[in-house]
């Protein structure tokens, strides 16, 4: 039996499929957007409603989510994959519950890692499943390796772009590294409009041609309008929706949050968390 067979075995045997989390990688295909500012935000936004959240962070540039809830991670994956900690101890509890884990140096080795450790990762990642409703992963922006991992393997990927033409064109390009695998449900939000009429013009140009030369269609989960209160919110290390909770680009996340869970035509994908590690697998 070859190594990728056993891993295989290994993913079989550490998930359940009848109570999947729901899995989303949160993209960009540029920096500066506000893709990790988001991910925190919908995160208590889908924990307000009820839902257990757990917040992975695989940005490995900007790795900052833990700013953002103004705490200290003292871990991450590395540290499981190596076997120096418990996946628990990895867990830092944000606001709501929210379980914070960062992926650290472990999610750009992903390609090196032994067999030993890979099983272990895929045992982290199953526990994740069994204490999660929704796993979001925040990964870094553009296309290297560590982020198409995690992109190509989710059925569920948010892309974030702003009106700025240059967030437009490497979005497009983002998508053209995914497009080919018709079950990806790829949805779209645009951040830091002006008005509803901005967000359309730039989320029709985007269809237009990902419809045009991919063949593809995309999900208009919504926009978000440009708000000064963001900037206040980092500021002040806490998260938006906890420091001015009134706020509209607050009230725009709450509404995605709400869509995303509750309306049909933003349904979780019939892709199992099995499908998911199989997919990891495959590509590291």
């Amino acid at each position: 039996m070859d190594q990728a067979q056993k891993l295989r075995d290994i993913v079989g045997e550490g998930t359940n499929d009848v109570s999947d989390a729901r899995i989303i990688t949160i993209s960009s295909g540029k920096g500066g957007v506000g893709k990790t500012n988001f991910t925190v935000n919908l995160g208590i936004a889908l924990a307000k409603l009820g839902k257990k959240i757990t917040i992975i962070d695989a940005d490995l540039g900007l790795a900052n989510v833990d700013v953002l809830f103004g705490i200290v991670t003292k871990y991450n994956l590395s540290n499981v994959i190596k076997g120096e900690i418990s996946v628990q101890d990895s867990i830092v509890k944000g606001p709501y519950d929210i379980n914070i884990i960062s992926g650290g140096s472990g999610i750009m080795d992903l390609i090196d890692l032994n067999q030993n450790q890979l099983e272990k990762l895929i045992h982290t990642l199953s526990y994740f499943n069994t204490i999660s409703d929704y796993i979001l992963i925040d990964t870094g922006a553009g296309l290297s390796k560590s982020v198409l991992s995690f992109v190509e393997a989710a059925s569920d990927v948010i892309l974030i772009i702003t009106p700025d033409p240059t967030s437009i064109t490497d979005a497009y390009a983002l998508i053209k590294n995914i497009a080919n695998d018709e079950q990806k449900k790829i949805k779209l939000i645009i951040n830091r409009v002006d008005s509803n009429e901005e967000g359309d013009e730039v989320f029709n140009k985007l269809e237009q041609a990902v419809t045009k030369f991919l063949n593809r269609e995309l999900e208009n989960l919504g926009y978000i309008f440009e708000d000064t209160n963001l900037k206040r919110a980092v500021r002040k290390q806490t998260p938006l929706l906890e420091a001015y909770p009134r706020a509209i680009a607050s009230k725009g996340i709450e509404n995605i949050a709400y869509n995303l869970d509750n309306n049909h035509k933003y349904a979780k994908s019939n892709n199992s968390f099995k499908s998911f590690l199989n997919k990891l697998v495959n590509k590291i």
